[in-house]
């Protein structure tokens, strides 16, 4: 896979069967940004931040991330602050707005997403229902 150079990370190359979205989508904040490029140089599980949204948790849906090395026929890729991050057409309805920060605090610290779309939300911040 080919890569374009940036500032904070390698961002790869959009492959075939992917679309291009923009931060109307998703978009992270610088520090998100930044520690997400740590932890993609750190983990070297892949250079594409998934983001998806999964049934379960106290309210109904779930955020869930994770790095991969490849995107699936059909995704979305943002680029933002840095990051490719890859949300799959299913999730991206859900998703719509959604900002996502991080904290280095050590009480409250973490990823932290902002959904507009969420009516309610539990005090963790990892679920959310409609």
């Amino acid at each position: 896979m080919t890569t374009e150079t940036s500032a904070t990370a390698s961002i790869p190359v959009v492959p075939e069967g992917v679309r291009v979205a923009d931060e109307r989508l998703i978009v992270l904040t610088a520090s998100a940004g930044e520690k997400v490029c740590a932890l993609i140089a750190r983990d070297r599980q892949g250079d594409f931040l998934r983001v998806a949204i999964t049934g379960g948790g106290c309210n109904g849906l779930s955020y869930k991330m994770r790095f991969v090395a490849e995107p699936k026929k059909g995704d979305l890729l943002v680029r933002t602050a840095g990051v490719a991050v890859l949300v799959d057409s299913k999730s991206a309805l859900y998703l719509k707005g959604t900002h996502l920060d991080y904290s280095n605090k050590m009480i409250g610290g973490g990823f932290k997403f902002s959904n507009p779309n969420a009516k309610a939300s539990c005090s963790c911040g990892e679920s959310f229902s409609l």
